[in-house]
Order: C-alpha cells, then sequence, then structure tokens
C-alpha cells in the first residue's frame, strides 16, 4: 500500500496581532511521495516558515491537517509530537542553530545521543558523528569549535547533525541564506546528494528561483496562499 512521505489539507495558521486574528496561513495543501523533493517558494512574509513548522509538528494549524508518513499530527500530543520528530525528522536552520560550547564532532552526537539514549553507547555515537562528518567533507575538522569554522562549514555541521539518525524527511529553512553563492551552492549539492543516496523526503523553503527548479515540485506562497508559478 502507497503512503506518502507528507500531505496537508486546507493549512490555515492566525494569531492575535493587537487583538485582532492575524491570518498569515490560508488554506494550504500539498502532498509529497517518498524520496521527493518539494520547493517552498515566495516573498519574504508569505508564510514560508510559519508553514515549514506546521509541515514539522513544531506547530499546530488552526485548521487543516497534516500527516506525516500516515500519521495524523493533530491527533497527537506534543510528546507524541516530539518522539516522532527525534525517529524521522531532521532540521537544517538558516542559522545554522550549533551549540557553541560544543565541538564539530560533539554537535552531531547529541542527536545520535538523544534519540538512542545511553544504550547507544559514546563510542558508536563519535563513530557515527566522525562518518557523517566526513561525508559532508569536514574530516579532520571534528575537535573544532563553531567559531573556529566558516559560515559555509558551519552549515555543513548542521546538515551532518540533521542526519544523525537517519531522518526519512528533512526540512531546511533558507539553508543558504547566510552563505555566499558558491558555498551555498555546495551545500544546496550535498543536500540533493543525501537526498539522492539515502532516500531522504527534502522540504525546502527558499527564496532563490534557481535553486527551487531543481526541485521535483515547486509550492508558490503568495501572502499565505498557495498560488500558481508566475509567468516566466
Amino acid at each position: 500500500m502507497f503512503v506518502l512521505m507528507l500531505s496537508a489539507t486546507n493549512l490555515t495558521k492566525s494569531y492575535l496581532s493587537g487583538g485582532r486574528p492575524l491570518t498569515v496561513l490560508k488554506d494550504v495543501s500539498l502532498s509529497v511521495a517518498p524520496g521527493g523533493f518539494l520547493a517552498v517558494v515566495g516573498p519574504s512574509g508569505c508564510g514560508k516558515t510559519t508553514l515549514l513548522g506546521l509541515l514539522a509538528g513544531l506547530d499546530v494549524p488552526s485548521s487543516g491537517t497534516v500527516s506525516l508518513e500516515g500519521q495524523d499530527l493533530g491527533a497527537m500530543g506534543e510528546d507524541e509530537r516530539a518522539r516522532l520528530r527525534a525517529e524521522k525528522v531532521g532540521f537544517v536552520f538558516q542559522s545554522f542553530q550549533l551549540i557553541p560550547t560544543l565541538t564539530a564532532q560533539e554537535n552531531v552526537q547529541v542527536p545520535i545521543e538523544l534519540g538512542e539514549g545511553a544504550q547507544s553507547g559514546a563510542e558508536r555515537a563519535a563513530d557515527r558523528a566522525k562518518e557523517l562528518l566526513a561525508r559532508v567533507g569536514l574530516a579532520g575538522r571534528e575537535h573544532h569549535y563553531p567559531s573556529q569554522l566558516s559560515g559555509g562549514e558551519q552549515q555543513r555541521v548542521a546538515i551532518a547533525r540533521a542526519f544523525a539518525n537517519d531522518p526519512k524527511i528533512l526540512f531546511a529553512d533558507e539553508p543558504t541564506g547566510n552563505l555566499d553563492a558558491a558555498t551555498g551552492a555546495r551545500v544546496i549539492d550535498l543536500l540533493m546528494q543525501l537526498n539522492r543516496e539515502q532516500k531522504t523526503t527534502l522540504i525546502l523553503v527558499t527564496h532563490d528561483p534557481a535553486l527551487a527548479q531543481r526541485a521535483t515540485t515547486v509550492l508558490h506562497l503568495s501572502d499565505g496562499r498557495a498560488v500558481p508559478a508566475p509567468a516566466a
């Protein structure tokens, strides 16, 4: 039986602003097959990051539904959603969000140790972290702290960390926004390589049309709504 990796139906998200409701996402629907690559594009403030948070179960919609590999996130409590994220979801953020007091290797080890607990063993977690850092081109940089790494190197550590528990789906929010063009291109090549090799479903928020063209599916947002692709 075929099961979509991710589906959303009529997602709407509103907040109170100055005592009045402010709707930032309006009736957005989408579906992504296992191993697919969806790019979410649109101008700043159109709801891209809000949508990503809802799809990843970091926030709950005002109305509508989200299913991750057939599981309805709305039917889960926060603890259940957190457990599902730990088991199946990886994240890459524009701001890297590395822990500054930990080395590159230790940053990558954190989700391994949290996901498997003490049973995983420190040695196994360290070996897995070293393997992932080598895959993203950082062999020999394991014991450097984030402040000792370039922006591109920090983002590669963040990617290694995101893949630490072999997620089935990875969410990336403007992962190249703080990088120069050449470094950003290498980071995207790396994400797409891991998408192909590990069959990891990739959901990428970007404002870059050229990058979006590399995705198998593109969702265009404007003023919180899904809209047709603009004319060339």
